[in-house]
């Protein structure tokens, strides 16, 4: 799984190294993950643990800023990490990327109640994990020089729309992320599509990822209710600048899709 290409972000994290710790009871991933993390120059790995007890330990001695954990693991599990992360003064939470071999709703849904950034599924991509990394770095910039959200030049179409679905707090993991992404795309492309969401939009989305559009209808709906349920409106308005949503009223499939393309939009170059 060694990346095709190394990328290179130390622009993002305003040339401070990322302190990362690699938490598995697998000792060949983690070397794994060592060894390619150690070619990224932003990047240092400062520790590695096989269980959840030498995991606190870790997080206490050499405080990292990043944590790739596993969830199975001897003595103190995955989650049992989460709680006593959960316990630890606020800013000196350090982030956490799940890699683990568990895939199963209720605890993936479980993960990131308790302030996971990303939950990956074994086997992973390293090219994909490196830019989730990426991801948890912009969210991890100090107040005084915050994110900018949206959108920054010369970044692709898929990347401004997935550091929106970051910010306001759509996980990457749900069905309806890539629902949500494509359907945005193909309105910014044609936006008569936002008039026939039922008859061309989700058949459209349903045929590209071989299922149904009212299944396409329900992973949207629930992708937009995650994130207002993780009480990120305050993020979307100012993403946009004004106040396009409040808490109490969450927006519909099509106009959350035409909020999005609108905004996209304008920002895409004459």
């Amino acid at each position: 799984m060694k990346p095709a290409n190394s990328h290179h972000y130390e622009g993002v994290i305003n040339m401070q190294q990322l302190k990362v710790a690699i938490v598995d009871d697998n000792a060949e991933i983690r070397e794994q993950l060592s060894h390619y993390l150690e070619e990224e120059r932003f990047i240092t790995v400062v520790g590695q643990a096989e269980n959840g007890l030498e995991a606190l330990s870790l997080i206490r001695d050499e405080k990292p800023d990043l944590i790739l954990l596993d969830m199975i693991m001897p003595e103190l599990d995955g989650f049992g990490v989460l709680q006593h992360i959960q316990l630890m003064p606020k800013e000196q939470r350090p982030r956490v990327i799940v890699i683990t071999a568990l895939g199963r709703d209720d605890f993936i849904r479980r993960a990131i109640a308790m302030g996971v950034s990303y939950y990956m599924v074994k086997p992973i991509d390293v090219n994909i994990l490196l830019d989730r990394i990426k991801d948890v770095v912009r969210l991890s910039e100090p107040a005084s020089a915050p994110l900018p959200l949206l959108p920054l030049p010369g970044q692709s179409m898929d990347e401004k729309l997935s550091n929106i679905f970051l910010s306001v707090g759509i996980p990457a993991h749900i069905k309806g992320y890539q629902f949500l992404r494509e359907a945005v795309k193909l309105v910014v492309n044609d936006h008569n599509m936002i008039g026939a969401i039922t008859k061309e939009l989700y058949p459209s989305i349903a045929h590209t990822f071989g299922t149904t559009p009212s299944k396409v209808e329900r992973a949207i709906r629930h992708a937009i209710e995650v994130a207002w349920n993780r009480g990120r409106v305050d993020t979307l308005n100012k993403t946009f600048g004004c106040t396009v949503a409040l808490p109490t009223e969450k927006p519909t499939n099509g106009e959350f899709i035409a909020l999005l393309a609108d905004k996209l939009s304008v920002d895409l170059p004459a």
